[in-house]
């Protein structure tokens, strides 16, 4: 009997331990079949926690890149940014940023092959995209700090693309300015903001793919001197402004407005480019970097050292290009460094105090004594062509205010008079829908004249990149 009852517990007992094994062995093959998925938002919930106070931040894993990629770039619209911690710090955070990209197995580096087994395959309706050998390179057109452009061919569809190649470090990974950029890109859809078709990683680069645009404004404005048709900067402005509003209502800020940071296409839309410095804005505010902007277009809270601003930062660089646009010469061109860029902007709008601008005694780099004291002008002063057409001299009063409290908003600049003679229809279009649909409106023949020039130094960068400032 005792014999019997031994037997029956051993072999329930050995029944026991082939299922454990059964079962063990399934969910082994279940994990590895959902680990490639799965990962990015392993990496998702590391960056979620440490990204927890900011209420606007939206953590979101990228689209699947191909099988063959085994490097995953983490997709984040995330209010971090490097210039506004210690070095220490943003080492930690980088490094947990590349344990999320470089998603390699511990032998080696190489594919595991149960990994690769188990694999999910890629999409059957896009198979190559993601792939390095997917585009072919015409051209180059730029070099930054940090990264190239080359003007390629998708072998995909044969569309034309931009291929911004970011080189990486092994020490320092990827670059922050490329992880921001991909991140707040792959959220926004306007037709005023340059489309990023995809993302490409390898050892070496990491490479953003976006819609090829032939020219920017700074190009433009090179081709046309003197100023260009006034009916020309309403639509450019009006564009501007578009795609502006559309960002600062998702709480973003771009950072780095400069003409050549503008894309013009051949059919004459504007698309805002090079988010390297763009980021989410939290709220409550956060203090953030003062050493954005390129110099000629930054403003002159940021340039006395405040650390504290929102949307109105970009409204100060709408004003200038505006102006440039009208003027054909750039509004406040700097050129030695942060003292003399303000002397130039209290030469026209005078020199601040607490009566004009309250709170302006607080900031760290202002010194009374240093700065010549300047009374107000008014503006066709110094641009004679604000003058010439209806209200614009009133539209770059309200923009170019030293106080940044007292600048007009992205929406509320495309309700001004300024624009009173453009059709109504465009105040009704679809984020995605471009305001070359309505009939009437088209860009007008620049008339050329180069004895209008006034000196207009071209001392900007290339569409696409984002340079060190």
């Amino acid at each position: 009997m005792c014999d019997m009852i031994s037997d029956q517990s051993a072999e329930k007992i050995s029944r026991m331990k082939k299922l454990r094994r059964t079962l063990s062995e399934s969910f082994s093959r279940l994990a590895l079949k959902k680990e490639d998925n799965g990962f990015d938002e392993i990496c998702v919930q590391k960056m979620s926690t440490r990204n927890s106070q900011a209420v606007d931040s939206v953590v979101k894993p990228l689209d699947t890149i191909p099988e063959d990629r085994k490097v995953r770039v983490q997709r984040t619209q995330s209010s971090f940014d490097p210039f506004d911690k210690p070095t220490s710090q943003v080492k930690r955070v980088h490094s947990e940023n590349n344990a999320c990209i470089n998603f390699k197995s511990s032998s080696g580096g190489k594919e595991s092959p149960k990994l690769r087994r188990h694999s999910s395959p890629s999409s059957p309706t896009s198979p190559k995209f993601g792939k390095a050998d997917s585009y072919e390179k015409l051209e180059k057109l730029g070099e930054g700090s940090y990264a190239t452009v080359y003007k390629g061919k998708s072998k995909v569809n044969g569309k034309l693309v931009a291929l911004k190649v970011i080189r990486l470090q092994e020490e320092e990974g990827t670059p922050f300015t490329a992880i921001r950029e991909a991140s707040l890109l792959k959220g926004l859809k306007h037709v005023n903001i340059v489309l990023l078709h995809d993302i490409i990683h390898t050892k070496e680069t990491l490479t953003l793919v976006f819609e090829y645009v032939h020219t920017d404004l700074c190009q433009y404005m090179d081709k046309h001197p003197g100023g260009l048709h006034p009916e020309n900067v309403k639509l450019f402005l009006f564009q501007l402004l578009r795609g502006l509003s559309y960002i600062h209502q998702r709480y973003i800020l771009h950072r780095d407005l400069k003409p050549q940071n503008l894309l013009i296409s051949d059919t004459g839309e504007l698309k805002l480019a090079d988010f390297g410095l763009a980021r989410a804005k939290s709220v409550p505010s956060h203090t953030y970097s003062n050493e954005v902007v390129t110099l000629w277009y930054r403003p002159p809270d940021v340039l006395l050292g405040s650390t504290e601003y929102s949307t109105c930062l970009d409204m100060w660089g709408v004003g200038c290009i505006f102006v440039e646009m009208i003027q054909g010469v750039a509004a406040f061109p700097g050129m030695k460094d942060i003292h003399d860029q303000l002397e130039r902007i209290f030469l026209v709008l005078g020199t601040p105090t607490e009566e004009t601008w309250p709170g302006v005694s607080s900031l760290p780099y202002l010194k009374t004594d240093r700065f010549t004291q300047y009374s107000s002008k008014k503006l066709r002063q110094a641009w004679n062509k604000l003058d010439y057409v209806a209200h614009a001299e009133d539209l770059a009063s309200k923009l170019l205010q030293c106080s940044p409290k007292k600048r007009l908003s992205a929406l509320s600049a495309l309700n001004h008079e300024y624009f009173s003679d453009l059709p109504p229809r465009l105040w009704e279009l679809s984020d995605m829908s471009s305001v070359f649909v309505v009939p009437t409106v088209k860009l007008q023949a620049e008339v050329d004249d180069s004895s209008r020039v006034f000196g207009r130094s071209n001392s900007h960068g290339k569409g696409f990149l984002n340079h060190k400032h």
